[in-house]
């Protein structure tokens, strides 16, 4: 990656843009850079050294912080931290690990899980069941028929999420005002998921979408109807676009390591599936990611009386960290302030380039 491609240096790309996209990236986006410094005691010197280079490297740290103003999601960005490189290692001891909790529940789900009141949705590759503590009225599971959450390829990616598409709509038909339909996807403790087995979640709300939704709608609504044409095309100026076969880029404001954001017309439509499977498959083989959360904020399934014209099939993808990390990643800071991310977006992006 080139020493002007990074995040630290986000200011003076903007700035080196053609006229109408610097207007939109200002219009999106505030960067503020900062400086900050501390002073190494002799003792901690060779230690310093060891870890991070050099003792002028840690004592003048340059902070990045990038918010959008438009939905007012923000993140900082430590230049000691973002300049290492991105770690692609997988712990081997994991396929272990996964593989000696075979034989639970959903190795079984037909006897070992519950079935929603519409019975179950079965695809190819996997299965429906009713979450047995549930989040909403409608929730339920997309139990995969490969036990490892890891053993990802395109092919099964696209069927998990046509049969939580299938799942929505069948929620629908029982009850016509739960239009608001999310699905998720929590692999691994790292990432919240409380079974091993591979599964990813879907929900249905009534009468308004989820509040980060809804909130992400206002916001885009408030900024015009171009929003996310926008949002995309400044990140594609700034060389963070990937190729997935959907309007993908690696996002400036990152919600923890890693995240892409994709861009598609529904859940229904066939590319969109094949680019989050495309995207998702590189992330977990070719970036090492084994812990990851996906989020698909999508329009309702139904008319409603809100303004959704403008707004596409928003699919967030994040990489959780290693399993075998005993440090939770995310703190006080995340969930009260701003997330703090060691990542480059511009070496995301490059990583992702370089394998779709």
């Amino acid at each position: 990656m080139s020493t002007q491609h990074t995040i630290t240096n986000l200011q003076n790309l903007i700035e080196g843009l053609p006229e109408e996209e610097r207007d939109l990236a200002r219009r999106i986006f505030e960067v503020d850079v900062s400086t900050g410094r501390l002073i190494v005691p002799e003792g901690m010197r060779a230690w310093v050294e060891k870890t991070f280079g050099s003792v002028e490297a840690v004592e003048e740290q340059r902070i990045v912080r990038v918010t959008n103003r438009v939905t007012l999601e923000g993140t900082l960005f430590n230049g000691l931290r973002a300049s290492r490189p991105l770690d692609t290692g997988v712990d081997p001891r994991l396929s272990e690990e996964i593989a000696r909790t075979e034989g639970d529940p959903f190795c079984r789900p037909e006897e070992g899980t519950p079935k929603d009141v519409f019975g179950r949705i079965h695809g190819d590759h996997a299965v429906t069941a009713s979450n047995v503590a549930k989040y909403d009225a409608f929730h339920g599971v997309i139990v995969f028929d490969e036990h490892d959450p890891l053993q990802l390829t395109p092919e099964r990616v696209e069927d998990y999420l046509a049969v939580g598409m299938e799942w929505g709509k069948s929620a629908l038909r029982t009850d016509p005002e739960a239009r608001y339909f999310f699905l998720m996807w929590n692999c691994l403790w790292r990432a919240g998921g409380s079974i091993i087995h591979g599964h990813a979640q879907v929900i249905a709300a009534r009468f308004s979408h989820y509040p980060k939704v809804e909130h992400l709608r206002r916001s885009a609504l408030a900024y015009g109807p171009s929003y996310f044409d926008d949002l995309y095309r400044v990140h594609d100026a700034l060389g963070l676009s990937v190729p997935a076969g959907a309007r993908a880029f690696a996002s400036l404001t990152p919600v923890k390591e890693k995240e892409v954001i994709l861009l598609g017309e529904s859940l229904e439509d066939g590319s969109l599936r094949r680019a989050f499977a495309r995207l998702l498959t590189a992330f977990t083989r070719e970036l090492g990611v084994s812990s990851f959360n996906a989020a698909f904020y999508l329009p309702p399934l139904a008319p409603v009386q809100e303004d959704w014209s403008s707004f596409p099939a928003v699919v967030r993808l994040v990489d959780r960290g290693s399993p075998a990390n005993r440090t939770s990643d995310v703190g006080a800071m995340e969930l009260y302030a701003a997330p703090v991310v060691a990542s480059d977006p511009f070496a995301v992006a490059e990583a992702l380039r370089g394998v779709l």
